[in-house]
């Protein structure tokens, strides 16, 4: 249930991002799902690869600044009002989501989010029975 997501801090710089993507495609890893933040500085990309601690060694050789993050996914029905009702759960009991991305296919949703407490965000979800997804599959979507 628990994911590993990267977090790559990059100058606003020209060509990071495709130095990024280079050094894990060199490593044979796939991304799977990404977010980029960014101020006039710098940005945070964060994302979701096959192989986190590989990724991470990879990216560390190559001089970036990275974390790794636990995460969750969940996977949800792709319909107006399905990520409502999960957040409604979350946030009745005091969790708080420091962020959160998604993307969708066909009929699924599937988000990544950073809770604030990451245990009672999957003993609420667990309840509630909203589908979370194991590591290893969403490091394969």
């Amino acid at each position: 249930m628990i994911a590993k997501q990267l977090s790559i801090f990059l100058e606003n710089k020209s060509g990071r991002l495709t130095e990024v993507t280079e050094v894990l495609a060199e490593n044979g890893i796939n991304l799977s799902a990404l977010s980029i933040a960014e101020n006039a500085d710098f940005g945070i990309l964060r994302g979701i690869v096959s192989e986190p601690d590989k990724a991470y060694a990879a990216l560390k050789d190559k001089h970036f600044a990275v974390n790794i993050t636990d995460v969750i996914g969940i996977s949800c029905p792709n319909v107006p009002g399905a990520l409502a009702k999960i957040l409604r759960l979350l946030s009745d009991e005091g969790v708080f989501i420091e962020y959160m991305y998604s993307f969708a296919n066909g009929d699924i949703a599937n988000i990544v989010i950073r809770p604030n407490n990451i245990n009672d965000c999957i003993r609420i979800l667990t309840t509630a029975k909203v589908d979370l997804l194991a590591a290893n599959d969403l490091y394969k979507l």
